[in-house]
């Protein structure tokens, strides 16, 4: 589910899910901004994965949250 498989599509795993994140993250958003920005998009679908994937990128380091709001880390 974390990484694609032979029988987990890349757009269905949650590293694909976190791409579709970070591409509609241009700047400082809240997660309600975020999440309506990505909830239309076919792989995202509910919002249990969309913050599963948030919680993938936070471990990862690729976001973080500031000031009630989520952004890049600048890695």
């Amino acid at each position: 589910m974390i990484m694609p498989t032979k029988h987990i599509p890349t757009g269905q795993s949650l590293l694909g899910i976190g791409g579709v994140i970070l591409g509609n993250l241009r700047a400082d958003m809240t997660v309600t901004r975020l999440w309506d920005s990505c909830r239309r998009h076919p792989d995202v679908k509910t919002f249990h994965r969309f913050v599963l994937a948030l919680d993938l990128l936070y471990a990862l380091g690729s976001i973080e949250l500031f000031e009630g709001q989520i952004r890049r880390t600048s890695k």
